[in-house]
């Protein structure tokens, strides 16, 4: 955890805006500019990137992912260069909110799993690509896009220990927890063998 050095004030100015920048419902937008429907009719009514996927259109998910990731990027990157450390991590976790539970949806949001990759990508690059890495390897090996999410986010605190980000933990954890949180009802499809598939419709 970062010493606190930024004022109340200033703190609470990146927690706003880490959150209306996660907040932006890309994957909503991409649908309807694609002409995709409506995500809250489609597969799991999520979203992100996955939920995009299921309509069949990659390049739609492609670009859900990115924005999604981007968001989280964005948010802490422009509080570390105007703010601070302090001031990066709480825009991030903001941010992350932001996307699981948006204003602008009735707090009906996605699973962060894309913008937490951006987030760390943006804090400390190696502990992102470290994530990435771990969601890819377990989404090919088991072509389960929550179940990577669930290895990627619960090895991220190990990559952040192993590659000497230390600072990252406690919000490495509090980000983890609100992983599995989010994919509760995923854990549980998991464990009676009905989750679907990365792109089956």
């Amino acid at each position: 955890m970062p010493d606190i050095q930024s004022s109340l004030a200033v703190l609470a100015l990146w927690a706003a805006v880490g959150y209306l920048l996660g907040s932006i419902p890309f994957g909503m937008i991409v649908a309807r500019v694609l002409g995709l429907g409506n995500l809250r009719n489609i597969g799991s009514g999520n979203i992100g990137a996955t939920n995009v996927l299921r309509t069949g259109n990659k390049l739609g998910a492609l670009i859900t992912l990115l924005l999604d990731g981007g968001k989280g990027a964005a948010a802490v990157l422009l509080a570390r260069a105007l703010a601070g450390e302090d001031a990066a991590q709480l825009a991030g976790l903001a941010a992350f909110t932001g996307h699981c539970y948006p204003i602008w949806l009735s707090f009906r949001g996605g699973k962060g799993v894309a913008t937490f990759l951006g987030i760390f990508l943006g804090l400390a690059w190696p502990v992102g690509i470290a994530c990435c890495l771990t969601w890819l390897v377990a989404a090919v090996g088991m072509r389960i896009s929550s179940m990577a999410a669930i290895y990627m986010a619960a090895l991220s605190t190990v990559w952040m220990v192993f590659l000497g980000y230390r600072e990252l933990f406690v919000l490495g954890i509090i980000l983890t927890l609100f992983i599995f949180l989010r994919h509760a009802a995923n854990i549980r499809r998991l464990r009676d063998g009905t989750e679907p598939k990365i792109g089956q419709k």
